[in-house]
């Protein structure tokens, strides 16, 4: 579809209207899916690894419906899946500086995300396993479900769960004050209509899969309980003038940051980003209204391409800047999120990433052959496909699910491509401490840390060859350890595990 977001001035107060989505007549605001992600099969030909001492960085610079009836019962269930092969626990190997946690320390079979806590609390998003902690000094993860309070679903208008099925599954984790950390849920699997993201404007509405996903935080109590708030990320009805019945979009929230000079957590996820308000206490009966959903949502840096594209997608890249800006990546383009600039105003923050006047700041960091401008045809496109995004100071490290590493200013200039001898990657944290990068493949339990203009490579000599064969899901920085998510490997029966590196 050819169509974009276009927005009118600050809104405050429930009953306020804005814009939404202008749009051909007869045409849904559907995106592009499907991305690169963290679970997207590997191919099949065979990966080589990278060399164990890759050559040294070398930066190159490069130019500048119907209304749905609410008791509608939802769609038949898809089967249960069988249950995974069993995965034996990884033989951790001992290297200089590291130490290693996994499935026989109670840890899931799957890591998509790692983050401490401002108490040294660190949590672990165990994918459909659930929420995990590892407390200072422990030993042994301690497991969090929907039994535990866990949400993975938003309200009915009256407050009232959704009818169907429940799925759980953690995706991000962000951790905030001491004891808390926020959470991100996959929406509900499915395809078409049924994809979380379509199905609140498709042919049938399923409140178990609109519903579905977005995020909670989560609050570690002196007893061991949770106590949980939900972010129910949509927008109400009566909100947006050109969905005047509700907008449900955002369900599977990829990485999520924590803003504490602005008590902001930045949701980075399918279709777009959104705000929400880090003190927000929950209220189960607001039903999408400004003045108490404790969220704002959503912006993307999109484009139109041929033939009837909008690409948006797959924000996995989400970092803060000092100015209380922020930093989003997606599939397709990027942008400085203008937050602190215009004094934490969102609505003008969105106006200059979505408006025409502010192409500058949908941001190609792989650009496309064809700019915004010229509609770009498939052949046209180089997608981007940002797999995590660092702010160190006026710097960006951006690295990319299939284009490698690069590294540009916070307004998308001076943009530079960093050779590692490796074009998947999934991770990339700047640790502060000691001025390092720390990198992360996409298909191997390999990490590169550059640091002083050189590269120490982790790799299967020294993680062996079970833990190297697993995935890196991320990276972060804490302090002076540096936390990393080994996803795990399907296709090599790895189970996930999270490593700790304290050395120098």
């Amino acid at each position: 579809m050819k169509a974009g977001w276009r927005w009118a001035a600050v809104v405050v107060a429930t009953g306020a209207v804005w814009t939404g989505c202008t749009q051909e007549p007869g045409k849904r605001d559907v995106s592009e899916q499907n991305n690169p992600g963290l679970d997207s099969p590997k191919p099949s030909d065979p990966q080589v690894p990278p060399p164990a001492v890759p050559p040294t960085p070398t930066p190159t610079p490069v130019p500048d419906t119907p209304t749905p009836v609410p008791d509608t019962p939802p769609t038949p269930t898809t089967p249960s899946k069988p249950p995974p092969p069993p995965e034996a626990a990884i033989d951790f190997p001992t290297v200089p500086g590291w130490t290693f946690y996994g499935t026989q320390h109670g840890g899931p079979r799957r890591i998509y995300g790692v983050s401490a806590d401002e108490g040294g609390n660190v949590w672990v998003a165990g994918g459909e396993d659930g929420l995990f902690v590892l407390r200072p000094g422990a030993t042994t993860f301690q497991r969090f479900t929907m039994e535990h309070g866990l949400r993975p679903y938003g309200y009915m208008p009256d407050g009232s769960e959704p009818m169907g099925e429940k799925y759980l599954k953690v995706i991000s984790v962000e951790g905030g004050p001491a004891d808390t950390v926020f959470v991100g849920y996959e929406g509900r699997p499915g395809t078409g209509d049924d994809h979380c993201e379509n199905n609140w404007d498709g042919s049938r509405p399923d409140p178990s899969r609109y519903k579905s996903g977005d995020a909670d935080k989560v609050t570690l109590r002196a007893d061991g309980t949770l106590n949980v708030v939900h972010y129910d990320i949509f927008s109400g009805p009566g909100i947006v003038a050109a969905e005047m019945r509700g907008r449900e979009k955002l369900c599977s929230i990829l990485r999520i940051a924590y803003d504490k000079r602005t008590q902001s957590v930045w949701f980075g996820g399918n279709h777009g980003f959104a705000r929400g308000d880090a003190n927000y206490q929950g209220n189960p009966t607001c039903n999408g209204q400004l003045d108490c959903s404790g969220v704002m949502e959503h912006v993307h840096p999109a484009i139109n391409a041929y033939p009837d594209i909008l690409l948006t997608d797959a924000y996995y890249g989400v970092s803060v800047h000092s100015s209380g800006d922020v930093l989003f990546g997606g599939a397709n383009r990027s942008t400085r999120f203008l937050y602190g600039t215009t004094g934490n105003d969102y609505w003008e923050a969105q106006s200059r990433t979505e408006d025409s006047p502010f192409v500058s700041n949908r941001i190609d960091i792989w650009p496309d052959l064809v700019g915004e401008e010229g509609t770009p045809k498939p052949a046209e496109r180089d997608d981007d496909n940002v797999s995590a995004m660092s702010v160190v100071g006026d710097t960006v490290w951006v690295s990319s699910f299939t284009k490698g590493l690069a590294r540009m200013n916070v307004n998308g200039g001076d943009v530079q491509y960093v050779s590692l001898g490796e074009k998947a990657l999934s991770a990339v944290e700047a640790n502060t401490a000691d001025g390092s990068v720390w990198v992360g493949a996409r298909w191997l339990g390999v990490i590169y840390r550059l640091q002083g203009g050189g590269v120490k490579t982790y790799s299967c000599s020294e993680f062996g060859r079970r833990l190297c064969s697993s995935r890196i899901a991320q990276i972060k920085a804490d302090g002076n350890r540096i936390l990393v998510a080994f996803l795990g490997s399907d296709e090599n029966h790895v189970p996930g595990a999270l490593g700790i590196y304290t050395g120098h």
